[in-house]
């Protein structure tokens, strides 16, 4: 079954406090915290105030793209029980988990076998791989069936464009699943009615 879930790019009260009341929460909710780029980045004094809530039983994510150690520093006392790291190399990954002591999960952009074997460089490292597409916040898929290739016991996070109704396609598969575009409106802002869904579904899986 899958393992659990994680909605990603969450950057207003009102959507982070219907995740966090609703009778089955995710697992993970992740912040956009230093990619610019993306139409879901949280400015640093709106994400202090933002995540500063009780978060229950949910884990916070810190998404990061080659975080500078200036901005390491700057969110070390944030509310965050994962820092998410895209573009970091393992001995990267290595420095920032052992200084500031938190788990980790170590984003891979997936188009081919290759990219898929470069978990290995990070089993010892990371708490979980994320393999995701190549398009960051663009919403793009890849063949999930190349990661058949990595045995059951590595704790694997899987993005790149699902959608709600691919979650019962799931349900066999050992997967923490990663959704965002999907749970959004036309405008790109995260819908609660699609959420909801989101969350109901998940539970019935």
């Amino acid at each position: 079954m899958i393992k659990d879930l994680k909605i990603c790019g969450v950057s207003d009260p009102e959507t982070l406090s219907y995740i966090l009341s609703h009778p089955y929460p995710p697992k993970f909710i992740g912040f956009i915290t230093n990619y610019k780029e993306s139409k879901r980045y949280v400015t640093y004094d709106n994400l202090k105030n933002l995540i500063n809530v009780d978060k229950k039983k949910t884990f916070f994510v810190s998404v990061l793209v080659s975080p500078t150690n200036e901005l390491l520093e700057k969110i070390k006392d944030l509310n965050f029980d994962y820092y998410q790291l895209y573009d970091v190399d393992p001995l990267r990954t290595i420095e920032i988990k052992k200084k500031y002591k938190i788990k980790i999960i170590s984003a891979l952009t997936i188009s081919n076998e290759e990219d898929v074997d470069r978990y290995k460089d990070y089993l010892d490292i990371s708490d979980i791989i994320l393999f995701d597409s190549k398009g960051y916040h663009k919403s793009e898929s890849f063949d999930h069936n190349l990661l058949e290739r990595v045995p059951d016991e590595v704790n694997k996070m899987i993005a790149g464009n699902i959608q709600i109704d691919d979650i019962p396609n799931f349900k066999n598969k050992d997967f923490i699943i990663d959704l965002s575009g999907s749970i959004e409106n036309k405008e790109g802002k995260k819908d609660i009615n699609k959420i909801d869904r989101l969350l109901r579904l998940f539970a019935e899986t």
